[in-house]
């Protein structure tokens, strides 16, 4: 498929979660486009049919069904909550682990199923919008020959290549207003509260609530130095926390822990239960539950008394909450930016900004290692002004 040629429309999907002003980045980025006179297809639910294409079916690509020609109709939709286009976890190049895998046959087949379906709706160009999967297999179908323009999402903001993601501080307010509500709730019961928030490989959005919500306490994959997470040791940290401030008669509290540290449980707590695309769903083994059993355990030896901590998930309340304004002028901006792009001929980047949210583009080159083919990914990093002031707003003893 190298000098892969489809025509002259563009093409545009959403894939991975939903993300807060999904539908200003669609709607910018469309509307630019037709501006221009340009067609736009929208592909509904990301790859999840355009990976199965199969041209002697004349039922597996269906328009109204599985795509739509979009029009100045979807003016209107910046600030409407979920993703427009809807979205799935499919994952066409998930057996891709090398470039040489670039020449099997078997392995590339959902990416040339693709390309076939874009060629046969007159598809030359596609502007993809997702997370780090999606940005792996926008990277492989441009080395298949597709030109490719990709704009990052993730509620995490862990993408490597930009300051801030689209939806990402809507999601940190949406949490925010959570964790007061948990947090007057303890103080009128006497409670502590361990909640999980979202957050597979960095503390963003952990350490952001934590610090609008006024939590006690955040703990990510940042703050864990060991391979596997020593829950006494964790236990114990927060135990301590909770016994300091009651020598000073605050008997509440909540404490905010990433997902991802399910990663690091020990083998017998580690999720195992996949999606059906074979994605291990983290939330699945619960840790802000096994957290708080080990806290409340700890308590009781340490005080010979019992504890009321409750287990708390915030996750899915986050992703469609209604976006902020800062994030649907970045997200328009980010889908003008596709545009804009594609204008220059600047194929196989990724849309960015910088200061006064000016348009970057940064070459896939820059964003995955060529060896491996593997995603940057961008945690908080220690001894950052950003981690640091996490540190400086979590309780301490000032004995």
């Amino acid at each position: 498929m190298k000098g892969y040629k489809g025509g002259s429309k563009v093409g545009m999907l959403f894939s991975g979660g939903p993300a807060p002003s999904a539908n200003a980045v669609i709607s910018s980025a469309t509307l630019s486009f037709l501006n221009a006179r340009i067609p736009v297809y929208g592909f509904f639910y990301g790859f999840e049919y355009l990976e199965n294409f199969d041209y002697r079916n004349r039922y597996s690509l269906v328009e109204g069904v599985h795509y739509e020609p979009l029009t100045q109709e979807i003016s209107g939709v910046r600030n409407r909550r979920g993703v427009y286009l809807k979205t799935s976890r499919a994952n066409p190049g998930k057996n891709i682990r090398t470039r040489e895998d670039l020449q099997d046959t078997e392995k590339t087949k959902k990416l040339n199923n693709i390309l076939k379906a874009f060629e046969t709706l007159g598809i030359g160009y596609l502007v993809t919008i997702g997370g780090d999967d999606t940005l792996k297999t926008a990277n492989y179908l441009s080395l298949l020959g597709l030109p490719v323009i990709h704009i990052p999402k993730t509620i995490d903001n862990d993408y490597f290549g930009i300051p801030w993601t689209f939806g990402y501080w809507s999601s940190v307010q949406s949490a925010q207003e959570a964790l007061l509500n948990l947090r007057a709730d303890a103080e009128s019961t006497s409670t502590y509260f361990v909640v999980e928030l979202m957050g597979r490989k960095a503390g963003w959005l952990t350490y952001a609530a934590g610090i609008a919500g006024e939590s006690v306490m955040m703990v990510s994959l940042e703050d864990i130095e060991e391979e596997v997470l020593d829950l006494e040791k964790l236990a114990g940290k927060i135990v301590e926390v909770i016994i300091t401030r009651e020598k000073q008669d605050k008997y509440y509290g909540v404490v905010c822990v990433a997902e991802g540290l399910a990663d690091r449980l020990p083998e017998k707590y580690r999720p195992t239960e996949k999606d059906r695309h074979g994605n291990v769903i983290l939330g699945t083994a619960e840790v802000c539950r096994i957290i708080r059993d080990a806290c409340e355990e700890a308590y009781h030896q340490r005080t010979g008394r019992k504890k009321k901590i409750v287990a708390k998930q915030i996750g899915y309340e986050t992703r469609c909450t209604q976006p902020i304004s800062f994030d649907v002028v970045l997200g328009a901006m980010l889908g003008f930016g596709a545009f804009k792009l594609f204008r220059l001929e600047s194929f196989n980047n990724m849309v960015s900004v910088s200061d006064n949210f000016q348009i970057v583009p940064v070459p896939f080159s820059e964003l995955i290692d060529p060896e491996s083919l593997l995603t940057k990914l961008r945690n908080v990093p220690k001894g950052s002004d950003f981690f640091e002031l996490k540190e400086a707003l979590s309780y301490k003893s000032l004995e």
